[in-house]
């Protein structure tokens, strides 16, 4: 009997699954940790337990992940990365794409940048990445000109051409959207637009196309890169399931980029 209730136990053990891994996953709030709900159910047939880390800046993901407080982050593109490695020597390295987010620029006043009257304020992010993505894309539509060779890290400062004598001011990211009644327009990154009920289709004076170099990544500690869980992760992240859920949800205001 007691042979028989240990065959049972072992055969019982066997048939079971194994106990999950858990790995920590930094996000900022909006759109990043709506689709990361949506690979928690993905990771957890894999066999990742996924933990979901909410922040509501673009500078702490990347301290919690470098100080061990998280496994891998998905928030950023990797221009604002690489600033960030540059400024701090974190080892932390791209895993994977993750989405594509057309950032724009928005305005209460006016509907397009032609309405703009001359003086007027433009209100741009101040971290050097975002608001170099917002200067290349008032370039790219002929409304500045920017210095020959300024690119990703590109600043007002850059500025060779500015027609309508803007005026240029920069502030945090997460407070251009409360900055709209006070500026004649603002750079608003999507997620910040989504959560302050604005439509990046229907709502931006002028948009960017979804080419070019600021894709969402996924991101983790050097150390880590090659560790199978992370190409686990990735899988499913870069789910059918998880793809259905951007498409149906944003509607192409976030793409899959992959």
């Amino acid at each position: 009997m007691i042979r028989f209730l240990l065959s049972a136990a072992l055969a019982a053990s066997l048939l079971a699954p194994a106990s999950a891994e858990t790995i920590r996953v930094g996000v900022t709030a909006g759109p990043h940790a709506q689709i990361l709900e949506q690979v928690v159910p993905e990771a957890k047939k894999l066999g990742l337990d996924v933990k979901i880390v909410e922040f509501t800046d673009y500078v702490i993901p990347n301290q919690a992940l470098a100080n061990k407080e998280l496994e891998i982050n998905s928030f950023q593109h990797e221009p604002y990365l690489k600033n960030q490695i540059a400024k701090t020597n974190w080892k932390i390295s791209k895993v994977a794409y993750t989405i594509a987010s057309p950032m724009g620029f928005y305005s209460k006043k006016y509907r397009s940048f032609d309405e703009i009257p001359a003086g007027a304020t433009i209100a741009i992010q101040n971290d050097p990445t975002n608001g170099a993505r917002s200067l290349q894309l008032l370039a790219a539509n002929k409304i500045i000109t920017l210095r020959d060779g300024a690119g990703v890290t590109a600043g007002v400062v850059d500025i060779t051409e500015n027609p309508k004598n803007y005026k240029f001011i920069e502030l945090d990211a997460a407070q251009l959207p409360r900055s709209l009644p006070d500026v004649d327009a603002a750079a608003v990154n999507n997620n910040y637009a989504v959560q302050a009920g604005l439509d990046p289709i229907k709502d931006s004076i002028v948009k960017e196309t979804t080419d070019g170099p600021w894709v969402n990544i996924l991101a983790v500690r050097d150390e880590d890169k090659d560790k199978p869980w992370v190409a686990t992760f990735v899988k499913a992240y870069q789910s059918e399931a998880v793809k259905q859920f951007i498409a149906e949800k944003f509607k192409g205001a976030y793409v899959a980029a992959w």
